[in-house]
């Protein structure tokens, strides 16, 4: 009944965002609806939690009847510096989602209303904790666009609709079977990912890609101290470890990094949106490989990630870099125009030592030569890299590109490393494929069982690996299966024989009518 109800309401959420977007369809574009909707949701999602939680305790202290939202503005601000202290930033009950949205259709200084409202609320967090956590957030929700409208009149219009959308999905605070501002998150994302291409899929790993990764690095483990993610993008696959593990089994947080600004937002929203409070994440943006920013937070003992591929970086143009206690072990840094092992090298020296990093990456580092292969004979003669698999095409947005997920530890039992073939563990969906759960279960359970299985994994130890010139390719070790039809020439010669001495007999049957047709 559980499981009915939530697929229910996470249909009926669905359908609530799609209604949405098809009433402003042609409108305003897809990728640039979404930040306004997730915005919307973001704000009513905090004004819900900030409501309930004084809520929450006024009732307990004796007040069954208070309700902040009805609550005057005035007497409210008597517990400004409290609430700041305790949730990170303050909202007047005015300002809160429901009280602005109940104006908005009669205000025709809406979008004014609700510059102001954004502002407020980022000021509130200005010299707390919290403040590098709200810095911002609300940039993309460009209430004065030309993209929402070419009039004052127009925007507002809108700006209503979205209002008014979003307070009608079924996305009551902490009162829903499924994780419900979360859900909406991930629906719209995936929902824009797949039909905006790179723009889109580049910050965005699917769901069963993120729970891949992560299952991957927790074998073994209720809990980890810390998840890290050194190019996060909007951070789904960062919080992938709270679904799997538990709600409060992330003891110390998640800790990320992006380069991009707009996704950076993404990501300190999506955080909030799956109630993870503002002292439980550190997301910084900044480049990672030039200007890391959690110094002081690392080790971590899960990393998970997916990279960009082969992009650029300076590599040797800076010559500091080399000294560099992340790359330096290496004694090379990764090419100019492939920085991938730049990111595994910067996830393998702040890994823990008890940690595992699994790390989505392009096929082709595995068998390269020149500094990519130095790096891979430094990670496999250091016994770092315990496993390999290939993943099959078509599973990210904006790539039908194949990729590897390589998974790291410092330390390992064996001194071999696992290879697994996983290119036929997935169904089609659309236009892309996907793991199914019984995929992931597959993969998983040989990557826990580390047992040689034809055409699917192979345990190969150091020495094969160094005689194979350090190539990581899991077809160098993994035969495919062939799945061509065997053909048995005998029989088949036979079949033919059969076959010619059945046409005799019908040719002289033939023969035979005619012959007698003739008389």
């Amino acid at each position: 009944m559980a499981d009915n109800r939530k697929e229910q309401e996470r249909a009926e959420l669905h359908r609530a965002i799609w209604a949405i977007a098809d009433d402003l369809r042609g409108a305003v574009d897809g990728w640039d609806f979404k930040s306004y909707v997730l915005g919307a949701m973001f704000y009513r999602y905090i004004s819900e939690n900030f409501a309930a939680y004084i809520n929450e305790g006024e009732i307990e202290a004796g007040d069954l009847d208070f309700d902040y939202t009805k609550m005057a503005d005035e007497d409210a601000e008597e517990a400004r510096e409290g609430l700041i202290e305790s949730k990170g930033f303050f909202i007047r009950p005015s300002e809160l989602f429901c009280n602005v949205r109940a104006k908005a259709a009669n205000d025709e200084n809406l979008n004014e209303t609700l510059e102001r409202v954004f502002a407020n609320i980022e000021d509130s967090a200005k010299g707390s904790d919290a403040e590098d956590n709200f810095a911002g957030l609300f940039d993309d929700f460009d209430v004065n666009s030309n993209k929402l409208g070419g009039t004052v009149a127009k925007r507002n219009e809108r700006l209503v609709k979205i209002l008014n959308g979003v307070a009608e999905m079924k996305l009551e605070y902490k009162d829903n079977a499924i994780d419900a501002f979360g859900d909406a998150y991930e629906y719209l994302m995936t929902m824009y990912a797949s039909n905006a291409g790179k723009s889109g899929g580049e910050f965005f790993t699917p769901s069963d890609v993120s729970e891949l990764l992560t299952r991957l690095g927790t074998v073994g483990k209720t809990e980890v101290n810390k998840v890290y993610d050194p190019a996060c993008g909007s951070g789904s696959l960062l919080l992938k470890a709270q679904s799997v593990l538990g709600k409060d089994a992330v003891r110390q947080g998640f800790y990320g990094q992006e380069i991009n600004i707009t996704t950076y937002n993404l990501c300190r929203i999506n955080m909030f949106l799956h109630d993870v409070g503002f002292d439980k994440f550190d997301i910084a943006c900044e480049d990672t490989l030039l200007n890391p920013a959690h110094w002081d937070d690392e080790p971590f003992e899960l990393i998970v990630s997916n990279p960009p591929y082969s992009i650029k970086w300076v590599g040797d143009d800076n010559p500091l870099l080399i000294n560099d206690p992340r790359f330096s072990p290496a004694g090379v840094l990764a090419p100019k125009g492939k920085a991938d092992f730049a990111f595994v090298m910067h996830a393998l020296s702040w890994l823990a030592p008890n940690g595992t990093a699994a790390i989505v990456t392009f096929p082709g580092i595995m068998y390269r030569g020149g500094a990519e292969q130095k790096i891979r004979k430094y990670l496999v003669d250091n016994n770092f890299v315990d496993c390999v698999i290939q993943l099959p095409d078509n599973l990210f947005y904006g790539t039908s590109i194949a990729t590897c997920i390589m998974v790291l530890k410092k330390g390992k039992k064996d001194n071999s490393t696992l290879f697994i073939d996983a290119t036929n563990e997935c169904i089609k969906v659309t236009n892309n494929n996907k793991l199914t759960p019984e995929n992931l279960d597959n993969i998983v359970a040989e990557y826990t069982s580390r047992e040689d299985k034809a055409h699917f994994a192979r345990l190969v130890s150091y020495d094969e690996i160094r005689e194979n010139e350090y190539n990581l390719s899991v077809s160098t070790y993994v035969e495919a299966e062939d799945t061509r039809e065997v053909i048995d020439i005998v029989a088949l010669n036979a079949e033919i024989t059969e076959i010619v001495a059945k046409e005799q007999v019908l040719r002289d049957e033939i023969e035979r009518i005619i012959a007698e047709i003739e008389k």
